[in-house]
């Protein structure tokens, strides 16, 4: 609890059906030539290759809970009746982190520069996917430890810029996760670069709580 974990090196499966699924492919429903098949596999493993998985997570309980604000037991608190619903019987938060590195970033920069658009947007929806795919490891990861409490984690989770989850918030959950050390980085806007980079928030549910 209130320990900041690094995650480093990290190999989660590949997310096929959901990369299909961005790129606008429906199983079942979507004709796709065995020769797009193939081209678009080569890409996805091709992506892999320029993707560095790094991540970071942290439990923190909650002091105090209003309506429209969650107050933490490190004093920082969080305005926003959105997010103050979604922890609704929560004692704790969890607070994450992820990223696919700066070079997938450039590799998809450099391909739209050189009009190789196809290559570009599969590796995009890659690199999308499997920073999604890396929270939902970080919050299999947490499970693992509460489930020995009878404790586990809000189904879904919550990000900044969400709703009334103002965007601002994310250079609260940035500083707090020490970001910097796994290579991003927070414009004056409160965006995050490398552009595949994420955080998020969850809840955590004791023995008894429903959510």
């Amino acid at each position: 609890m209130n320990r900041l974990l690094f995650f480093d090196s990290i190999n989660v499966p590949t997310p096929k059906e959901s990369i299909y699924r961005r790129l606008g492919y429906r199983k079942g429903k979507t004709q796709i030539l065995p020769q797009q098949k193939e081209e678009i596999e080569h890409y996805i493993e091709d992506a892999l290759s320029f993707i560095k998985l790094k991540g970071a997570g942290i439990q923190i309980p909650i002091q105090g809970a209003k309506p429209s604000q969650i107050v933490l037991s490190t004093g920082i608190s969080f305005e926003s009746t959105h997010l103050a619903s979604f922890l609704k019987g929560c004692q704790e938060i969890v607070l994450m982190g992820a990223t696919a590195g700066s070079r997938i970033t450039d590799v998809i920069q450099e391909d739209s520069a050189k009009n190789d658009l196809t290559r570009a947007v599969v590796f995009d929806a890659v690199a999308s996917e499997i920073v999604d795919a890396l929270l939902d490891w970080i919050m299999s990861f947490y499970n693992q430890k509460l489930r020995r409490a009878n404790r586990h984690l809000t189904s879904t989770r919550f990000s900044a810029g969400y709703h009334d989850f103002l965007l601002e918030n994310q250079k609260i959950i940035y500083n707090i996760l020490q970001l910097q050390r796994i290579g991003i980085n927070i414009n004056e806007k409160f965006i995050l670069a490398p552009e595949k980079s994420v955080t998020a928030v969850a809840g955590v549910i004791g023995s008894g709580n429903v959510k």
